[in-house]
């Protein structure tokens, strides 16, 4: 079992630090089999079963407050929140969570959910977090994955160590499950804006299409992030979020 400081950036990985389970899919040019770009494709899809669908992280509040509105601005609210949060503390901690699952390393899964979870800065936010994790936990416990067995009622649940869970099981490469992870976040993003501002079919896929540059742009980065390096600062969502609950009407939960 590795030992908590042995954990650190994809860059330890290639360089050998972390052990050979994730390092042996990270070569430059290895290829994405078959199998792993299904299930990659199954992970980000929006088809999951867990709930992604019924929550805005702050955006419908942004929108009630006419701070997004249109093409342009729903497409600054995304890739700023990717740039801001997402890209910055999701992804390194779940490439941390994907090696600790395939090392058998609980305490440390535990740790890095505990420490994506207190960076979650809203109730509404860490209720997210439980409720997303929580429904993947129990579907891949439904699945037969025994690693997944009693983690849907862990308080601090998150839906990265779910999503972790799932793409070391499947031997997924890191970087194609930050791909995945990140695509799904995005997707349901600009789902909700369809919803709410609303947008057009195509004004919803040119925003995809910004947040996929983004996403592009920025894994590389993210992936390499060291411990300290790692931070997610998004002060406008969470004012957005923390006022959700108390918005006259609302399409999204609270």
């Amino acid at each position: 079992m590795a030992t908590p400081t042995s954990y650190g950036s994809l860059r330890s990985v290639e360089a050998g630090a972390m052990g050979t389970e994730l390092a042996t899919t990270q070569a430059p040019g290895v290829k994405l089999s078959h199998a792993g770009l299904l299930a990659a494709l199954r992970l980000g899809s929006a088809a999951l079963p867990i709930g992604a669908f019924a929550y805005s992280q702050g955006l419908e509040q942004a929108v009630e407050r006419g701070a997004v509105h249109d093409l342009d601005s729903a497409r600054r609210w995304v890739v700023g929140l990717l740039a801001s949060s997402v890209l910055s503390a999701d992804v390194p901690l779940l490439v941390r969570l994907q090696l600790a699952w395939s090392l058998g390393d609980e305490p440390s899964v535990r740790r890095f959910s505990d420490t994506l979870f207190a960076m979650r800065p809203t109730r509404e936010l860490r209720e997210e977090e439980r409720q997303l994790g929580g429904a993947l936990f129990r579907l891949l416990e439904r699945s037969g994955l025994e690693q997944a067995i009693g983690w849907a009622r862990e308080p601090h649940a998150t839906l990265a160590a779910a999503f972790a869970l799932a793409a070391a099981n499947w031997q997924l490469p890191a970087e194609a499950a930050a791909a995945s992870y990140c695509f799904a976040w995005a997707e349901a993003q600009v789902g909700a804006a369809t919803r709410l501002i609303p947008l057009g079919q195509s004004a919803a896929q040119t925003v995809l299409s910004g947040a996929l540059q983004a996403i592009e742009a920025g894994l590389p980065s993210a992936l390499t992030l060291e411990d300290d390096e790692i931070t997610s600062t998004a002060p406008g969502q969470a004012l957005l979020s923390a006022s959700h609950e108390t918005q006259y009407s609302r399409l999204f939960r609270s």
